[in-house]
């Protein structure tokens, strides 16, 4: 069983109905999932201490993982989300960047292992890790 962080924004309803999806198909794949979305420091949110937690907390399960899974919603996309995505990368982790936007920016899906889109999620093969490059519109 594949260890995968999964890295999202989850400030709004779209983000949270994409990282939902995407939870389930990964699931379904059996893989053993860390989602930040559902793991919340004990610290008041938004104090310094839940920033250190969460932060030592994500960190910790960057490292724990295999592959990193990103949702990505184009060059607009969180800043978190592509802080963690560059921190995969820079260790060595394959990075699988699932384009839901209508744009990429070139730092994001160069440093992606993989680039897909949510529907190809559904046929990806985790045991396998194909890579593939990004076709759309970029800056």
């Amino acid at each position: 069983m594949k260890r995968v962080y999964l890295a999202s924004p989850f400030f709004n309803d779209k983000e949270i109905g994409y990282l939902e999806q995407v939870e389930m198909m990964l699931d379904e794949k059996g893989l053993k999932v860390f989602s930040p979305f559902r793991h919340s420091a004990d610290a008041e949110m938004g104090s310094r201490q839940w920033s250190i937690e969460t932060f030592m907390d994500d960190i910790k399960h960057i490292k724990w993982a295999e592959v990193v899974v990103g949702i990505y919603h184009g060059n607009y996309s969180d800043s978190g989300t592509a802080w963690e995505l560059g921190y995969a990368y820079a260790t060595d982790k394959p990075v699988i960047l699932i384009h839901v936007g209508e744009n990429s920016n070139l730092m994001v899906h160069e440093g992606a292992h993989a680039n897909i889109t949510l529907k190809g999620l559904k046929d990806y093969d985790f045991d396998q890790l194909p890579s593939s490059f990004y076709s759309g519109a970029m800056l």
